[in-house]
């Protein structure tokens, strides 16, 4: 029986234009339409192929605001038996480590959890440094950028592809898992399941409620912050040749102008 924790975030549609919020250069993330990061529908996945395999429970855990249900919704639809939910506005502009403590102090809150998995990043931060930390917090090992993953007794294989090669990965569970865009397709979730989701349990805390002191995150107390930024200038016209006979004398020309041959 494998108790399994997927963590899942709710990002800015990669289609929707993006911005930063003008006063303290946080993601706008109420200017975009919001989905489950792609990454973590994988993740959602492969905890389902794990549970289907033999017995167990697959909890989805989400930090962000009210708005992240509809991800959590979108997990359960799948086929995750019930989610935690952390939302707080104390947790605006928390950066990677303070991040990593809440998601740590809801990880221990699942008693028997054999396994973390999670997406290697999100696209919106695209930090990826998340599992490694949690890991760390939480003294289990961690086995990231997974191609494939498989389960066996009480011990954890993964395939990390490489530019030269694959890595093969092996530890005892309790583990933390990270896997790419290559792990599997993630199924589309059936009327069925969509209903049943409704009625799944969604457990919604604060950052007290883990034990967390509000003064280790949020904006105010994170290591780096933005301090300025500017939107993309627009794109500008392209420079014309003329091919007379000398094209591609005229191309060669520019290239050394721009410095790029």
């Amino acid at each position: 029986m494998t108790n399994i924790v997927v963590l899942v975030k709710q990002v800015p549609d990669t289609y929707s234009e993006r911005k930063l919020n003008e006063s303290d250069h946080t993601l706008d993330r109420q200017s975009a339409d919001a989905v489950i990061d792609e990454i973590n529908e994988r993740a959602v996945e492969e905890a389902l192929k794990i549970k289907e395999a033999g017995e167990g429970e697959v909890t989805v855990l989400c930090v962000g605001p009210d708005r992240a249900t509809d991800a959590i919704r979108k997990a359960l639809s799948m086929g995750a038996d019930k989610a935690i939910h952390v939302s707080d506005g104390s947790l605006h502009g928390s950066d990677l480590v303070a991040t990593a403590k809440v998601i740590a102090a809801a990880v221990g809150r699942v008693d028997g959890c054999d396994l973390v998995i999670a997406g290697n990043e999100a696209s919106d931060g695209r930090g990826g440094a998340i599992p490694a930390m949690l890991a760390e917090l939480l003294g289990l090992p961690q086995l990231t950028h997974a191609r494939q993953l498989t389960i066996d007794g009480g011990t954890v294989r993964v395939d990390r592809e490489t530019e030269e090669g694959l890595t093969h990965l092996e530890a005892s569970l309790p583990a933390v898992v990270s896997v790419t865009e290559k792990i599997n397709e993630p199924r589309y979730p059936s009327f069925k399941g969509i209903m049943a989701a409704k009625k799944k349990p969604v457990e919604t805390l604060t950052v007290a409620d883990l034990g967390v002191d509000a003064g280790e995150v949020g904006l105010a107390n994170a290591w780096s912050t933005v301090v300025e930024a500017s939107p993309k200038p627009p794109r500008t016209a392209g420079r014309r040749v003329d091919d007379e006979g000398d094209g591609g004398v005229k191309v060669a020309e520019y290239l050394v102008g721009q410095k790029l041959i």
